[in-house]
């Protein structure tokens, strides 16, 4: 997600604005067909099955267009069945049907086995169809500087903020206000009644807890257990959590260069952060005149290490191909890097279509571009890392062709006990979001990992975690505290060079499932 939490302190906050029920006929699926699961397993996850359901368009008008949704399932095999357990890994944008294998295989077995773990593509996204690809190509190399010191360079960016939001009308115009949070949430109860469950389970990541949240706001009573890890502040969706976020992964970057200097010995950058970062700064200006192979602009180049804000697990090749274009002027490992993680390929064409479409619709954004232009000079002044081009990837909702909704007041005293997880140094979710969700439901525990940095916590290895998770998924229990935090666990060392450890593998590949900018 490029979901940002906003940074808000003290107790509980409310959402500017409040929930407005739908009309009733939107809340009963009727005759939700049943479903046919077909074997659609591979090497990594043999036992995964698939399915499709249709859905309406717009669920207050059900007999009206219907929509296809892409399904997963790893099938439960204890006798002791707990229900269906719907994950998501965020985006928004993002697919979850290899989620469903991974959280299969990461859970404990004797966990696992108790569920129906069930993957799905949110509507728009994937193999769900239609699939929204409103511009491809859109991120092609080379894009213009992300920041933008002089007005040719804003309205190089603007043009191409403009010619997205027009080609998402031109080819969506019918399809975009049913592209936001709450439709997919309808589409949620669907798959509940599809499966023939009263309740569901359901394990969201990053945006994903966002999706969770609503789904539990307006169907209280049809939650069994709900674990959020990564919490999105839902009182700043989603204009405000864009900028907070800039702060949280200027700090992060910022913690990334002080792992540089430590090993100054293989990197050879020196051992002050300050002067390391200086050379970050003057390698991204000369790629801004030059781009590394005709591939790697400045813009290209943020892409490229953003994703180290989200995981420590690739700082070490970041750091490799960092070190070898300063060092040694090799521009080869700068554009192999680009290739390999650079943030805006994690769900290409179709999650970015999806992002802004869900986004855009989802809450208010500034319509007057002096308005953005003013709110992100001022963060750019203390956090210049990825203010702009943050700015650029949210700038078509300046000029979304739908009018905005407005956000949901999550706040539930309804619910069954809530398990979150958060790190402290989450830079896409930010820790005082979790916070803030604590208080917004009532019977919720938050578990810390105390130190940690990354995005999306439980199943990359950290023990202690995950024997939380174990045990709420196994019974329903959830620790309990006396302060702001109900348990902490500590989080695990940063990698080494030259390659990441087995435990940062582990959680490479859940990285790989959520994708960035959510």
């Amino acid at each position: 997600m490029r979901k940002r939490a906003a940074v808000l302190c003290g107790a509980a906050v409310v959402v500017a604005g409040s929930f407005t029920a739908v009309p009733a006929e939107a809340s009963a699926p009727g005759s939700t067909p049943k479903l046919t699961w077909k074997s659609c397993g591979t090497t990594t996850y043999p036992t995964l099955q698939c399915a499709s359901l249709k859905v309406p368009l717009d669920h207050a008008n059900p007999h009206g267009q219907k929509i296809t949704l892409a399904l997963s399932r790893v099938p439960h095999t204890a006798k002791k069945y707990q229900g269906p357990l719907l994950v998501n890994p965020g985006g928004p944008g993002g697919s979850g049907l290899t989620l469903a294998g991974y959280v299969a295989a990461s859970l404990p077995k004797a966990v696992a086995a108790q569920y129906d773990v069930i993957g799905f593509d949110p509507r728009g996204v994937g193999k769900s169809k239609p699939a929204l690809d409103c511009r491809p190509g859109h991120f092609n190399p080379v894009r213009p500087d992300s920041v933008p010191s002089t007005p040719a360079i804003e309205r190089a960016n603007l043009v191409r903020a403009k010619s997205f939001a027009k080609a998402c009308r031109d080819k969506y115009a019918h399809l975009l206000p049913y592209i936001n949070t709450i439709s997919a949430v309808r589409d949620m109860d669907r798959i509940r009644h599809a499966v023939g469950a009263e309740r569901i389970n359901y394990f969201g990541y990053s945006y994903g807890t966002y999706l969770g949240a609503v789904y539990a706001k307006l169907y209280p009573e049809r939650v069994r257990r709900l674990v959020l890890d990564s919490v999105v502040d839902p009182t700043g969706v989603w204009y405000d959590n864009n900028l907070t976020q800039d702060y949280a992964f200027n700090d992060r970057h910022r913690a990334f260069m002080t792992w540089v200097a430590k090993y100054h010995g293989t990197y050879k950058l020196g051992t002050d952060p300050e002067k390391i970062e200086a050379k970050w700064y003057a390698m991204r200006a000369a790629l801004a005149k030059t781009p590394a192979g005709g591939k790697v602009g400045a813009a290209e180049l943020e892409d490229t290490f953003l994703p180290g804000g989200y995981y420590n697990g690739y700082w070490p090749y970041l750091a490799e191909a960092f070190a070898a274009y300063v060092n040694d002027r090799d521009a080869d490992p700068l554009v192999e890097a680009f290739e390999n993680f650079a943030a805006v390929d994690a769900s290409g064409d179709n999650g970015y279509s999806i992002y802004t479409s869900v986004e855009c619709r989802d809450a208010a954004w500034p319509r007057d571009w002096d308005e953005w232009r003013e709110d992100n000079w001022a963060v750019h002044e203390k956090a210049p890392f990825m203010t702009w081009n943050n700015a650029w990837y949210n700038a078509p909702c300046a000029f979304w062709p739908t009018e905005s909704l407005r956000p949901v007041n999550v706040a539930n005293g309804k619910l069954p006990p809530v398990l979150l997880f958060q790190a402290t140094g989450d830079a896409a979710t930010p820790y005082e979001g979790a916070v803030t969700v604590h208080h917004l439901l009532h019977r919720s525990s938050l578990v810390v990992e105390q130190g940690g940095g990354n995005h999306g916590i439980t199943l990359s290895g950290n023990d202690c975690l995950d024997k939380h998770l174990a045990a709420y998924l196994t019974d329903g229990t959830v620790p309990r505290g006396y302060d702001e935090v109900d348990a902490v666990c500590d989080a695990l060392p940063d990698p080494e060079p030259p390659a990441a450890t087995s435990s940062s593998s582990r959680g490479a590949t859940l990285h790989g499932l959520l994708g960035f900018r959510g």
